[in-house]
């Protein structure tokens, strides 16, 4: 199955990994799409396995959760090709990499649980129980301490300490928590919660809800201004992106993009705002700066996601 994965990768130029990239999983299709996200055009379509879903990248590597093996693919971007499958648990989901590049987390839903890896070695450092039902996220604050984690069934995120290896306190938020994104100094959370279309900014150090922000349908994916002025929520029953400001907490805009809107991911310069569209087979690009959605992107079958390669 490894070998599978990046079949054929060889024909992509080893110049052109130097671009930024865009790389996003389509469950259904079995597929990655590689998205140049200079000219916002796909330039090359890998062999993603069966059901690729979560995706991160930690500037030389792919981490890509594949649904039937119970496991976490380790690709070498340089190198073009798989590197390790670690076997993770039943049904993984979302994947993401601390700030310092140094360790994986992986959401694993049958056993409620929380995989921590080595980045460089793949090495498992820990499998941490969570009390959130199937959970989906696992996303580590800045500062690499601790994780946030979301859970279809539940009416919290689940706080683990990363160090100590267990989770020591839930925060209570609205029902099916999804996307989790931090501000850049750690101090703010924000989460989508599904089932009650809104976002709820926590503060980290008082570990409990400041503000509610009535987002569209069926709210999301999340993710955060570089600088740390705007939250962007896709709303999956509306085909739209909400843009929070983060100084009032107050929706800014609201973005059309394409149907059921899922995860998303910024360029490094915060510039542009890349929305897998699960029901389109389409990636919307966002340019942040106007606040105006300038392409859409088709891409292969229920998309999952987007990472952009740090």
């Amino acid at each position: 199955m490894i070998r599978t994965l990046l079949a054929g990768c060889a024909l992509l130029p080893a110049a052109a990994l130097a671009a930024p990239f865009a790389y996003v999983p389509n469950e259904k299709s079995g597929t990655v799409s590689v998205i140049d996200t200079a000219t916002d055009t796909v330039v090359r379509t890998l062999p993603g396995g069966a059901r690729p879903r979560g995706i991160a990248s930690d500037g030389k590597r792919l981490f890509i959760s594949e649904a039937p093996s119970d496991g976490l693919v380790i690709v070498d971007i340089s190198a073009e090709e798989p590197t390790r499958h670690i076997r993770l648990g039943e049904s993984p989901e979302g994947v993401s990499v601390s700030a310092d590049r140094k360790r994986v987390a992986v959401a694993v839903e049958e056993s409620n649980s929380v995989v921590v890896l080595d980045a460089a070695t793949g090495r498992k450092l820990a499998d941490i129980r969570v009390r959130g039902k199937n959970p989906e996220h696992a996303v580590f604050s800045p500062d690499g301490r601790w994780l946030l984690v979301s859970a279809e069934d539940a009416e919290q995120v689940d706080l683990v300490d990363v160090k100590a290896r267990r989770q020591v306190a839930q925060i209570p938020v609205g029902a099916r928590p999804r996307g989790i994104g931090f501000t850049p100094d750690g101090s703010r959370a924000y989460v989508a919660c599904e089932l009650v279309s809104t976002v709820y900014a926590i503060d980290m150090g008082k570990r409990k809800v400041i503000a509610t922000i009535k987002a569209g349908t069926f709210s999301n994916g999340v993710a955060v201004a570089p600088d740390g002025q705007r939250v962007y929520v896709s709303n999956g029953k509306d085909g739209t992106v909400s843009v929070i400001r983060t100084a009032d907490n107050q929706v800014e805009a609201t973005l059309p993009v394409g149907k059921r809107p899922w995860n998303m991911a910024l360029t490094p310069d915060g510039r542009k705002l890349y929305v897998a569209n699960g029901r389109s087979n389409s990636v919307s690009v966002i340019d942040t700066e106007r606040l105006t959605t300038i392409s859409e992107i088709p891409v292969g079958e229920l998309p999952w996601g987007v990472v952009v390669q740090p």
